[in-house]
């Protein structure tokens, strides 16, 4: 495992800068295409709905081992991205952009079931963690790096790197990774996967916890730009740096996690994040008079952010072991249920002012909490966990 986790968290790095890269770059991806923002637009509300699909092609962890769900998800990737090197469309790049995004949500909870398996709940809070480090380097080395490439060579010049990582990845993992141990016949099915977490109540309660943790970040999210350029008219500035912020604290959450989510117990974890977050929240009306006070609140709320939604993560992976991987995804799908919730509300709530804003996040956190009480009846405490079970 000390070895397996690094590699988990490289490889989550390739796999989010694919994800990642496309927010700063949609205008020069859009030019290179000949196409406008809002045909962009339409490919990324693509990729979305795809995304979606993750829960039914993640349970290919569950129905037919964790070996399989992570090569099948790294090999749709490594698909995606070669596939806008041989069709450089603007058709091709939204397909690419489907496949890559389906594989990262394939690969996600199986990597995840694959260490729960292995790695006891009291531990796990850690070795979660280090993995989710690859989501803020992503932002942090990757998209740069990707930048450089297309400054020097153009908006396609991602992607013969992304190909040749994702097949190295590939080779690597189908020669590393142990064959699992199940027959297929003693797996369960597609349906049989489904029914058990449709049909637990502390599984439901945990995909709760993170839709309306996820609609509360997503209300602030939303708003913050206009915010400050409405507050301060420092529109490029302000967003430049606050893209800087964001990106400190997820490795700042992810950090404090790493530290002490074993310690605390991971209900715990999760609740004083939301509690957490909720104060920061409501400190942004009063710290947002100048700029550094903003962002210093953007700060506090994000890093608050990422520290409950990395602690819920191995929170999940004990809740309903016989089906790992395909809570995992369904917990995708509800983050980005929380999202669609939230993105709505944002606009009508800074109507109102942007206090409003920060009640609305509060209000979702308060209701993640009252989910929270009943998923944590379904994981043991620390220090009486299941013992692991081979993959």
């Amino acid at each position: 495992m000390k070895r397996s986790l690094p590699a988990f968290t490289a490889i989550r790095t390739v796999m989010n800068t694919a994800h990642r890269m496309v927010y700063p770059f949609l205008a020069v991806f859009a030019r290179g295409l000949g196409v406008d923002l809002s045909a962009m637009s339409l490919a990324l509300t693509a990729r979305s709905l795809v995304g979606t699909l993750g829960a039914f092609s993640a349970s290919a962890a569950d129905s037919r081992g964790r070996r399989f769900g992570m090569l099948f998800g790294v090999g749709l990737f490594t698909l995606g991205a070669a596939l806008v090197v041989f069709w450089p469309t603007f058709g091709g790049l939204a397909v690419s952009l489907c496949l890559a995004t389906l594989g990262k949500y394939i690969f996600d909870p199986a990597m995840q079931a694959y260490l729960s398996d292995r790695i006891p709940y009291e531990r796990r809070g850690l070795a979660i963690a280090l993995t989710e480090f690859g989501w803020s380097l992503a932002f942090v080395l990757g998209v740069p790096l990707m930048g450089f490439l297309v400054a020097r060579a153009g908006w396609l010049a991602p992607f013969p790197l992304l190909a040749l990582l994702g097949l190295l990845i590939f080779l690597g993992l189908a020669l590393t990774l142990p064959r699992d141990g199940k027959p297929d016949a003693e797996r369960p099915s597609l349906a049989a996967n489904f029914r058990a977490v449709l049909t637990n109540l502390p599984a439901l309660a945990g995909l709760a916890v993170g839709l309306f943790a996820s609609a509360a970040n997503e209300v602030v999210n939303l708003i913050f730009g206009v915010w400050l350029e409405d507050s301060f008219g420092l529109k490029i500035a302000a967003l430049g740096a606050a893209s800087a912020v964001i990106g400190l604290s997820e490795l700042g959450g992810e950090g404090l996690v790493a530290a002490f989510v074993d310690r605390l117990g991971k209900p715990r974890a999760v609740a004083l994040g939301l509690a957490a977050n909720s104060l920061a929240a409501l400190s942004l009306p009063l710290l947002g008079q100048t700029t550094a006070g903003a962002l210093a609140g953007l700060f506090l709320f994000y890093i608050t952010f990422e520290f409950t939604l990395v602690s819920c993560i191995p929170l999940m992976t004990e809740l309903l072991p016989g089906a790992r991987a395909t809570l995992m995804s369904f917990n995708v799908a509800a983050l980005s249920l929380g999202r669609a919730l939230g993105a709505p509300l944002a606009s009508r709530l800074y109507g109102w002012g942007f206090f409003a804003v920060a009640a609305g996040a509060v209000a979702f956190n308060l209701i993640a909490l009252l989910a929270l009480r009943q998923a944590r009846k379904g994981v043991p405490r620390e220090g009486a966990g299941r013992p692991p079970r081979p993959g």
